[in-house]
């Protein structure tokens, strides 16, 4: 049976939807991308609106939107959303609150739409195998090393740094959903330690400690002030054997033999799921990764940086 295209209205045109969306979106066949909504960006030959407002009362037929703006103002973009009657996947972190993200779930079952929180980083063959090979296997412990130079990532960004920006947690959220992804149990936040700039409000550093089922201890060592060539890996001790599963989720390395190594194929494979949730009105909403960074926010005990300029 014929499957017809997508309409899809892109809100926020930064460098992530420059970056990843637009191109995954040219490049399925599924959708296409019939609106803009951004004060700060447009698209050649496609539509522009200041606001989703804008967008959604305009003479534009939109089956769905993808919601590429900052966490902070996301949760009443999508309402605005779904209460039109539109699908709508969420760029990462989906909401600034886990309770935003329960109220947007309630919001979509009413509506009968499908909503989408987007985890891209878990969109990889390499976390897809390491996901099958640790099951089974006894986590004995784990470390994450998520470091990176917020001034090349998110140049100029000052939100991130806001409180509600997330701060350090915007690149390590991450590493969390990778970690939720490829564990076979439940993770439990037991302390963190937070560095906060002066002038700022969210960490630019932290570390983080965990339990995996109970017993295994996770580690995380997070920075966007990191000086160097990034580094985002994930290393996992099992009863096993030792799992790596380096460069952001994309070189996975068993007991130091190469195993998987991915090309960038992340936003394909989310834009293909969002068009199988649609045709199917389910929905999916993977919460635990920002109870992770909620849980460290909690229970972390807050340090003074001096100030941070970009």
């Amino acid at each position: 049976m014929h499957k017809s295209v997508i309409r899809l209205g892109l809100v926020g045109v930064g460098k992530i939807a420059r970056d990843q969306h637009i191109p995954a979106i040219r490049n399925d066949p599924r959708f296409a991308l019939v609106a803009t909504a951004s004060l700060h960006g447009s698209i050649d030959a496609v539509p522009a609106f200041d606001d989703i407002d804008a967008m959604l009362t305009a003479d534009r037929a939109i089956d769905a939107v993808c919601l590429c703006t900052p966490p902070g103002v996301r949760a009443q973009l999508a309402r605005r959303a779904l209460a039109a009657g539109l699908h709508v996947m969420l760029e990462k972190p989906p909401a600034a609150s886990l309770s935003q993200v329960d109220a947007l779930m309630v919001a979509a079952r009413r509506a009968g739409r499908s909503l989408m929180a987007t985890w891209h980083s878990r969109e990889t063959a390499a976390a897809d195998a390491a996901r099958a090979w640790l099951t089974g296997r006894r986590i004995v412990s784990a470390q994450v090393i998520w470091r990176e130079d917020v001034r090349q990532w998110h140049p100029g960004q000052d939100w991130l740094l806001a409180a509600g920006g997330f701060g350090v947690f915007d690149p390590a959220i991450n590493a969390f959903s990778l970690l939720t992804r490829i564990l076979p149990g439940a993770l439990e936040v037991v302390a963190a330690d937070l560095a906060v700039p002066v002038n700022r409000g969210a960490p630019t550093e932290a570390r983080v400690a965990m339990l995996h089922d109970g017993h295994a201890a996770v580690t995380c060592d997070l920075s966007i002030v990191h000086a160097g060539p990034p580094q985002w890996d994930i290393v996992v001790e099992t009863d096993a054997g030792r799992l790596v599963l380096g460069t952001g989720g994309h070189r996975l390395t068993i007991d130091d033999h190469p195993q998987t190594t991915d090309a960038d194929g992340e936003y394909a494979r989310i834009y293909a799921r969002f068009a199988a949730l649609i045709d199917a009105r389910a929905s999916d909403v993977d919460a635990r990764p920002l109870m992770l960074v909620a849980d460290a926010m909690l229970l972390g005990q807050t340090r003074a940086l001096p100030a941070f300029e970009f």
